[in-house]
């Protein structure tokens, strides 16, 4: 499949700039995730040695209190129709409450629409349009790469700031690549791994409380650059340990403050409204990092299979990987 880079994107007067709409003839409501085929899963199957695998989900009342204004963990209810028989049910169940994946449905681009020009009366309860479902049905899977982007910084010797919410600079990613000597492949599952998510769980409740008030989480850093990186490589979803993926609040020179809207400068239009890019927060990587580490080898291969919810938003990415 032949695609324009980011720079041919950007200069589109036929759909928004900036935006893949129309360019995947199979499947265009998989977005990015159409970069993870069978070519994405032989390779990921290739990088597979000790064999030992990993969770990359978190509990779903881990995050507690969330820095989510809204998103709460589930209330479990066990039944019994005899005393040999148990079923249960989850109440107030918000499927991006702990580690998750955003569909296509979560973001509009502020004055186009959702992503493929889908009406926006189309996302609704009534209706599968643009639903995670897309990912589950076809699952994300293949090889990937983790970028320890958490041990990069302690090996210059200064750890990242995870109470200022420090953004994080494309440079710094390739960087972190290239000093652990992974190379980044057409297809790739990419996953940062920050150490946010082990920062922010070893707070007591009162440090979490406060963490949530202050709305200050770490990040990738608001760049054309980002995006321009992530499309031109052709990364199948972008995972990170972070709450939002790109920093909070959006770096004050983020060049999509004139037309995030609401976003207020967030780039999460831009990856997922206009590119279609799924994104993955709170994942579980530490384990998975540490392994790479030791063995001194960061691509393996991943699999990602959101619940099958027609029309839903988000969901539990149900990740796992194999090293």
């Amino acid at each position: 499949m032949h695609l324009p880079n980011y720079k041919d994107l950007l200069s589109r007067t036929d759909a928004p700039p900036g935006s893949s709409w129309g360019l995947f003839d199979s499947d265009p409501e998989r977005g990015m995730a159409n970069f993870s085929g069978p070519e994405a899963v032989r390779n990921g199957a290739a990088t597979i040695r000790s064999g030992a695998v990993f969770n990359l989900d978190y509990p779903v009342d881990a995050f507690v209190p969330s820095v989510s204004r809204r998103r709460i963990p589930p209330v479990q209810t066990i039944i019994a129709a005899h005393p040999d028989s148990f079923d249960d049910f989850w109440d107030g169940y918000w499927p991006q409450v702990s580690t998750h994946v955003d569909g296509l449905r979560h973001r509009r681009a502020h004055g186009y629409g959702f992503y493929n020009a889908v009406p926006d009366t189309a996302v609704s309860v009534d209706s599968s349009d643009l639903g995670i479902q897309s990912w589950s049905q076809k699952p994300i899977a293949g090889r990937a790469v983790i970028v320890d982007i958490h041990r990069h910084r302690q090996n210059a010797g200064f750890a990242l700031d995870h109470e200022s919410g420090e953004a994080l600079e494309l440079s710094e990613i390739t960087d972190a690549l290239a000093a652990q000597g992974t190379v980044v492949e057409p297809g790739d599952i990419l996953l940062l791994h920050t150490g946010w998510a082990e920062w922010f769980l070893a707070l007591d409740v009162d440090e979490r409380q406060r963490a949530r008030e202050t709305r200050r989480t770490t990040g990738v850093a608001q760049s054309t650059s980002f995006l321009e990186w992530i499309w031109n490589n052709r990364i199948a979803l972008l995972g990170t340990d972070t709450f939002a993926v790109e920093a909070l609040p959006p770096r004050a020179d983020s060049p999509f403050r004139d037309s995030a809207g609401e976003d207020g400068g967030m780039m999460h239009q831009e990856l997922i409204a206009k590119l279609g890019c799924p994104l993955g927060e709170l994942w579980h990587l530490a384990e998975l990092a540490e392994a790479c580490g030791q063995a001194g080898r960061y691509a393996f291969f991943a699999s990602v299979k959101p619940l099958n919810l027609p029309g839903a938003v988000g969901s539990p990415a149900n990740a796992m990987a194999i090293l």
